[in-house]
């Protein structure tokens, strides 16, 4: 039997001619393409762009909402460095996220592994767990704030049950921050436990019966087989609740004011204050621009450390 070993020849490439028929066709996409890109493009260039701009400007001069603006150079940022006050909300607001970043993922990651596809009612148990997500911020604060004050269910729960009253949970800086972490991963928990959720259930239960086959146990499972292909998803909803946990603003805010003190005064707030209390719109301004600096260098390092921990060849 004879083989043919004749290779096909290459595709010649376009003549002049046939480039030259293709351009006013790609001219008139381009024209379509710019069409349905322009709202967007206008919106992001009118409402995102500008006012990044203007808010770096702002952020070196010394801007009143009345009265003359004088420039200032980068004294707004060397004002924030030699604040203490700001240096204790930058810590207050690093002290959140270290607390409420593992807490929201653990308890998010516990919970879709928990309701796994043999519980009854999962379906029912999704839509409740993600009912403090939609709900707004503001009932749910408001609530949480009856339930913390002296005299609300918390501590009438515990005089009842044990005899003694609960400790005064928003009037004291050694509870105030606990107080809002623990209302901040209420309320945030669900949506994380929906991506890990539609995570595990992509995991093939057919390598999990192998590996359970072979003699893995609940934590050997989990270690090396369903962890490696959840991986992605642990690592955009951590860099997620990351970038959102340095912006927190309405749990301290309505929860205690800031207070005690500053105890639980967190970066946005001092931005709110200053630019809206004290009507100081270039400090409010460089503040700002502080805490979009620390998030873009937080996620910067998310990014190049993801490889070390995030399989994404599976």
């Amino acid at each position: 039997m004879s083989v043919d070993t004749t290779t096909a020849a290459p595709p010649s490439p376009p003549s002049r001619a046939d480039r030259a028929g293709r351009r006013p066709a790609l001219r008139r996409d381009g024209r379509y393409a710019g069409v349905f890109l322009g709202p967007s493009l206008g919106g992001l260039a009118l409402f995102t762009l500008f006012p990044t701009a203007m808010a770096l400007a702002i952020s070196l001069y010394d801007w009143p909402v009345f009265g003359e603006r004088q420039f200032l150079g980068l004294d707004n940022y060397t004002h924030l460095m030699n604040d203490p006050v700001f240096r204790r909300v930058v810590l207050n607001t690093a002290l959140f996220v270290v607390l409420y970043v593992p807490l929201n993922v653990v308890v998010s990651l516990g919970l879709a592994l928990w309701l796994g596809p043999k519980i009854k009612g999962r379906q029912a148990f999704r839509v409740l767990f993600f009912i403090p997500v939609m709900t707004p911020m503001v009932a749910n604060v408001m609530v949480w704030r009856l339930l913390f004050q002296p005299g609300g269910l918390i501590d009438s729960a515990m005089q009842t049950w044990f005899g003694v009253s609960a400790p005064n949970f928003l009037g004291s800086s050694n509870w105030a921050m606990l107080a809002i972490v623990t209302m901040s991963v209420w309320q945030g928990f669900g949506y994380n436990f929906l991506v890990f959720s539609a995570a595990l259930d992509q995991v093939p239960q057919s390598q999990l019966e192998s590996a359970q086959i072979d003699g893995a146990g609940v934590w050997q499972r989990f270690r090396y087989v369903t962890w490696p292909m959840i991986t992605p998803s642990i690592f955009f909803a951590t860099t997620m609740t990351l970038i959102t946990s340095f912006q927190v603003f309405a749990q301290p805010f309505i929860l205690t004011q800031g207070g005690p003190g500053v105890s639980t005064q967190t970066i946005v707030m001092y931005v709110y204050n200053q630019g809206w209390q004290f009507l100081t719109m270039g400090l409010a301004s460089a503040a700002g621009w502080v805490l979009f600096v620390i998030i873009m260098g937080i996620t910067a390092i998310q990014f190049l450390g993801q490889r070390k921990w995030v399989n994404y060849d599976v």
